[in-house]
């Protein structure tokens, strides 16, 4: 699955370590997330959405 977060994150000048500690994820976590070698659970995609203020849909790409 595709994403913006690596986009949004940058916007607010954050660093992948400060999002990880937000989210209580691994800093690798977000890495594999932004390179799109993982899929966050459903849970995590809200606590993204709801963190940058943005709908599941503008972080998430789904290309099914």
């Amino acid at each position: 699955m595709k994403n913006n977060l690596e986009k949004f994150r940058k916007n607010l000048q954050m660093t992948q370590s400060q999002l990880a500690d937000k989210l209580e994820v691994s800093r690798q976590t977000v890495n594999s997330i932004e390179n799109g070698r993982y899929d966050p659970s459903i849970i995590l995609a809200f606590k993204i959405s709801i963190l940058f203020k943005k709908k599941i849909e503008e972080i998430f790409i789904y290309e099914g």
